[in-house]
């Protein structure tokens, strides 16, 4: 029998995958979508979320994303998954990405090409929107002054595009590196960790979308994940998952907290999940990666 029947579920509820559906909409999560959401729906610029490793960014952008209403928004994500992203690679893709098909070669005759799409944009009453995850791997000045170049396309008194950043500490850095960039964001937002009651209710969550019928994990045990995680979501994720399975193979019904510290205590050890302790223009969806 496996460790989900073991438990009543029907898939998987600890997913580290940004599964849209599993979206948590914790206190923290939901007032950093609330400001970034006024921050897009004002056109002011340049907005910027901060968290920590396994803190939700990705689930929260691609959550935004969904969230934006299609005829109301020329929205896109894109994803930065490596450090050697140059300028020009990535205006082109932000092209791309908002409706221009074939993105000239020529800097100058691209921009002039992203301009216009953008007031076509504008004329269609819609705003342009580009989401862009893991935006702490973008650390050179050329990109940082790309980026203020782009927000400096707009019509008398009006901004054509907006521009969030979802991304680790090192992002406030990088933005240093092209100061006239940092002093245009207009909408900082920090992702602070889960409190033990929200650590309870994610569990929560997560099980019942997992088909639970119950709750499997005791009191102590939620206690303990959330002290071992340090209200993590994406640690907690790999607590509870680990938790389960090792729950099953013992066939213990409920999960307490001494099964809870056995499993932090194998996968937390020297892992880099274990935490610091507490102290879309065509689209749905409109996603890429870099």
């Amino acid at each position: 029998m496996s460790h989900l029947k073991y438990y009543g579920l029907t898939q998987d509820p600890f997913s580290n995958a940004p599964i849209s559906r599993f979206y948590f909409n914790g206190p923290h999560h939901a007032q950093a979508l609330l400001r970034l959401t006024y921050a897009v729906s004002a056109m002011k610029g340049l907005a910027v979320l901060i968290g920590d490793i396994g803190a939700g960014k990705t689930t929260l952008a691609r959550r935004m994303l969904d969230s934006l209403p299609e005829d109301e928004y020329e929205a896109a994500l894109l994803i930065i998954i490596h450090r050697d992203v140059t300028a020009q690679w990535l205006l082109r893709r932000i092209a791309l990405q908002l409706g221009v098909e074939t993105p000239a070669d020529d800097k100058l005759q691209l921009l002039g090409q992203l301009y216009r799409r953008l007031v076509d944009i504008h004329l269609q009453k819609k705003k342009a929107v580009v989401l862009i995850d893991e935006a702490q791997m973008l650390g050179s000045v050329e990109v940082m002054e790309e980026f203020r170049g782009l927000l400096n396309l707009e019509l008398p008194g009006k901004k054509l595009l907006s521009l969030v950043f979802f991304g680790m500490p090192a992002l406030e850095q990088n933005l240093k590196l092209d100061p006239p960039l940092a002093q245009r964001v207009a909408m900082k937002y920090r992702l602070a960790p889960f409190s033990e009651a929200s650590t309870g209710a994610y569990i929560k969550h997560r099980l019942r979308l997992g088909g639970a019928t119950r709750m499997p994990f005791s009191p102590d045990a939620v206690v303990a994940v959330h002290q071992r995680s340090g209200g993590s979501p994406r640690v907690i994720n790999m607590l509870c998952d680990n938790a389960l399975f090792e729950g099953a193979i013992g066939r213990q019904p409920t999960i307490d907290g001494k099964l809870i510290e056995r499993v932090a205590g194998e996968v937390l050890e020297d892992s880099a999940e274990s935490p610091v302790p507490e102290s879309k223009g065509r689209r749905r969806p409109h996603i890429s990666s870099a």
